[in-house]
Formats: C-alpha cells, structure tokens, sequence
C-alpha cells in the first residue's frame, strides 16, 4: 500500500483546539462494516451498541507531563519532550535546537536544580542524556514538566493557568492508572466514571491492557510504500486477567471492543502466533492493510492524521474506501478531528 493513499482533504478549522465540554457529549459516528451505513450519534449512545457478552478493553496508561524547558550555561532556553526512561537517571530525550548542541554538555531543567548531561545523540534531535541528580522520571516530570499537547493544539505562548488546568485534566484518561506515556489514548478521552459504571451494570465486561504511547505512534511516514516503514518500539503489557476476559467473550460469541489503536496494537501483538498470550516487552508492530486481525472485533477510535499509521490501521480494520468515504462524511457534517475531537464506532 502507497502512503499516497492515506491521504484525505481537512480544512484546518476542524481540528479540535480544545475538548468537549462535557467528555461524553462528543459525537459519535457509527460504521458498519458489513454494509457500510454511517449512523451519527453522541457518544453517551456508545452503550446501546454494547452487548452483555461484550468486553471493552481499555488502555490504562497514564500520560507524564513530558515537556520541559532547558536552559545553557549562557540562558539559551531548548524545549524537550522526554521519551522514555533508559534505566535510573537515563532518559531518552527529543530536543530543540540539535545543530548547536553537544555529546557532554550539560543543561539545567528549568524549574528545578536538576541537570541533563548530553550523552549519545541518536537520530535528529533525539539524544540519550544523565540526569543529575538521578531522579524517576514520573517524579521529576511532576514538578517542572507540562502536558505534552500534540503540535496541531495551539496554545497562546503566554502562560494560561485556566487551559493548563483544563490540559492537565482533559489529555487524560479518567482510568489512567500506569505512568509512562507522552501522548494520551485518545478514543478513551470521551469516558466518564458515570459511564463506564453504567457499561458495568449492564453486565458488559471491562479489561485493561497498558501500551506507553511514544514515539511509534505518531511517527511521520516517510517512505512511499508502507512495507519499508519502521515503527519506534513502545512499552505494552497484557495482563493474564484481560486473556481470560477476552477468551471467555469469544467462547460466549461476543465481541471485544478495543478502546483505540493502542489497545489493537497489544491484542494484534500478543496474538501473532494465533493465541492471545499474557506478557509484556516492547512492540513495533504496525499494521496496514492487508492484515487479518486474530483478537479485536469492533473498534473504537478518533479520526486520524492523513498518511499517519493510525489511519493505516483504521484502513486495514474497516477497509480503505470505506473509512476514506466515512472520513468525507466526518468533514461534510463538521465532526471535530484529532486528539481532542470525535469518535467513531466501527463495528
């Protein structure tokens, strides 16, 4: 498959600055598979899709406020993004401003006596550096770090406690629970506790997977053909309770519904020898269509990027032409795209 054809028109003004008031009030847009109907509903309607013998599956990573400033030794400011933690007091970093910097310089974390040394530089602005003094991440992070928003969210450069406080809440999850990602599982942003409580009443099973959303999911494709298009490895664990949840839904003829293309990506990745196995490690499985899926059944996501991996998943899961036609729809009717946008239920 040609990257070309991931490619789809959006005017600008549809892309979601800010949340929904309330996160179950986004719109929802159905797609059926089978028949290719489009339905246009609200997302409190998600429940009335949902069968007894269902299982949602959520992604329980909670996201660090990885953006941060560095300051040189003369007052020049560099933003960063961090990425992951290599070990106790190595991190690996994005920074700004790569052609001026060096392996062994070191820079202070502003708003804070921290220090990073510059260790291995990677790729671009991506480098390895020592944190001094060592500290966890997710604690370090906590008190000088901000939500890393994704670029297509303009914030004004002046500071504005109000949407910093409305960031901080909204680019999460109500069920995060495990640190570690730089970006939030979208489709879970539209979940309110009220809701899921509901979901629960009415008998449809909850799981939980955890996928780091990093770098891998938002890396540009750069390559013409999808088949010579290498992910950046993610974090991801699968617990033994979701296998039992998502065998025991298939044995009873249900339907797993994954809660965003990270939760596919852990079900696609611990199913690849033809059972669901429990484990954990790092995964750069990207999938594209053509791709038979072995665990998920019906998807929930958000609308995605033109000729971004996400949307190739999208494709592959519901086919091209038909999410491409639903995607004009999406534009037609004026959905909200993007982290902070609208849903869609393909079933």
């Amino acid at each position: 498959m040609k990257t070309s054809e991931l490619q789809y028109d959006l005017p600008p003004a549809l892309i979601a600055q800010q949340p929904c008031p309330r996160r179950d009030g986004s719109r929802l847009m159905v797609l059926h598979r089978r028949s290719g109907r489009i339905e246009h509903r609200t997302f409190r309607d998600l429940v009335s899709f949902l069968q007894p013998q269902d299982c949602l599956v959520l992604n329980k990573t909670r996201v660090l406020p990885a953006r941060f400033v560095a300051q040189r030794a003369t007052g020049g400011r560099i933003g960063g993004l961090f990425v992951r933690e290599l070990g106790p007091g190595r991190w690996q970093v994005m920074l700004s401003g790569t052609r001026r910097l060096r392996p062994q310089q070191r820079l202070c974390l502003a708003g804070s006596a921290a220090f990073i040394a510059l260790g291995r530089h990677l790729e671009r602005g991506l480098w390895e550096v020592t944190v001094d003094p060592p500290a966890p991440a997710a604690e370090l992070l906590g008190e000088l770090g901000a939500m890393p928003l994704p670029p297509y969210v303009h914030r004004a450069h002046s500071h504005d406690e109000e949407l910093d406080k409305l960031d901080k809440c909204r680019y999460q999850t109500v069920y995060a629970a495990v640190p570690g990602a730089i970006a939030a599982p979208t489709a879970g942003l539209h979940f309110t506790t009220a809701l899921l409580d509901e979901i629960h009443r009415r008998g449809i099973c909850l799981a939980d997977v955890v996928l780091h959303v990093g770098l891998g999911t938002f890396q540009p494709i750069e390559v013409d053909d999808l088949r010579h298009h290498s992910m950046h490895s993610e974090w991801y664990e699968l617990p033994t309770q979701t296998v039992q949840k998502v065998e025991q839904t298939h044995t009873a003829a249900g339907r797993v519904f994954a809660v965003g293309t990270t939760t596919v990506r852990v079900l696609e990745t611990c199913a690849r020898d033809g059972s669901l196995v429990a484990q954990d490690g790092w995964t750069d499985i990207f999938i594209y269509p053509p791709y038979t899926f072995r665990t998920t059944d019906a998807l929930l996501t958000n609308f995605h990027l033109p000729g971004s991996t996400l949307l190739a998943l999208v494709c592959a899961f519901a086919g091209r032409e038909q999410v491409l036609s639903a995607y004009h729809a999406a534009v037609q009717e004026r959905y909200r795209f993007y982290s902070y946008g609208d849903a869609m239920l393909i079933l």
